[in-house]
């Protein structure tokens, strides 16, 4: 069986001998162009990629592919209707980064409440040097102790979320779900969690429900001191009215670890550095070391499962 890697970029430096010890020949690309697709697909018999698309007519080029691997949990790059009708099953992975991701959303709410990133900064500009004191408390500096934390998504992630906020002594609320028509007595409207919570972690996927779901009208739902936490996707808050509600100060500051486009190559309204209480890091949520061993030897487990003919993580 030979094995293609369309994007290795990011896993370079895991050990891929997980993988390499179930097939018989592994063709690695750090990062694969539109324009070569094709060419690289070719003879392959397995695909693994995490965002190069793999269309029908990848699968065509492909002529004796056979299973498709997704280094993700989300799988809209794969064309999930041609894989199904050329009979060719798609796995995924997940859960493989809970612990990373739950690590990076805590470490944004503790930034923002403790100005963390502002008083690092003023430090280095030789503002504490210059007090007249033993400390500066310039920017103000808030407990969590008793707040409420609003979760968006109760999958993996956002129970992970969930359960450490109450080392912090932090009351917390659940959405009702977004995609389904049942209501969980044990949660609470969208509405009732965006108007009551002090921090608001978004978990759930983008879809058309939750497109543009954090925006002008949705911020002036929200407390003047609450804050928001996003390290799901970007495009479930409106870049621009997330700016224009921290320079209005309609809310107290928020932290993104996500963008609609990916890099922004093109420049995005957030990343403005005239922005208040604005943090922004490069979708590196999931990026552990151990998280990504784990994405890797559950690709291993998942190809490992197709050869015994069984379908495991199927999408």
């Amino acid at each position: 069986m030979r094995a293609v890697i369309l994007d290795l970029k990011g896993l370079e430096t895991i050990d891929l001998s997980p993988i390499e010890k179930n097939v018989s020949e592994l063709v690695c690309y750090e990062l694969t162009r539109p324009d070569q697709v094709l060419e690289r697909v070719r003879g392959a018999d397995i695909l693994i990629t995490n965002k190069t698309a793999i269309t029908a007519e990848v699968m065509d080029a492909a002529e004796q592919l056979k299973y498709i691997c997704v280094v993700a949990t989300g799988t809209n790059v794969v064309d999930k209707v041609a894989a199904a009708e050329r009979d060719i099953p798609v796995s995924n992975c997940v859960a493989y980064g809970v612990s990373s991701v739950v690590q990076h959303v805590w470490s944004m709410i503790l930034a923002l409440h403790t100005n963390l990133v502002s008083y690092a900064t003023d430090v280095q500009k030789g503002q504490w040097q210059r007090s007249d004191q033993f400390c500066f408390l310039d920017y103000p500096i808030v407990e969590l102790e008793g707040k409420t934390l609003g979760i968006i998504g109760y999958g993996n992630l956002g129970q992970g979320v969930a359960s450490v906020a109450s080392a912090f002594g932090m009351k917390v609320l659940v959405a009702q779900s977004l995609s389904s028509n049942g209501q969980d007595p044990a949660r609470v409207s969208l509405d009732e969690l965006i108007a009551t919570s002090d921090v608001i972690s978004i978990h759930c996927p983008l879809t058309d429900d939750t497109e543009n779901l954090f925006d002008r009208s949705t911020f002036k739902q929200m407390k003047s001191t609450a804050f928001l936490v996003n390290a799901a996707r970007g495009g479930i808050v409106n870049e621009q009215d997330l700016v224009d509600a921290l320079k209005s100060a309609e809310i107290a500051g928020a932290a993104t670890d996500v963008l609609t486009v990916e890099p922004p190559k093109d420049g995005n309204p957030l990343l403005d550095p005239s922005i208040p209480n604005l943090l922004v890091t490069p979708h590196i949520a999931w990026g552990t070391l151990e998280a990504r061993t784990r994405i890797i030897q559950q690709t291993a487990d998942n190809i490992q499962a197709f050869f015994r003919g069984e379908h495991t993580n199927p999408v």
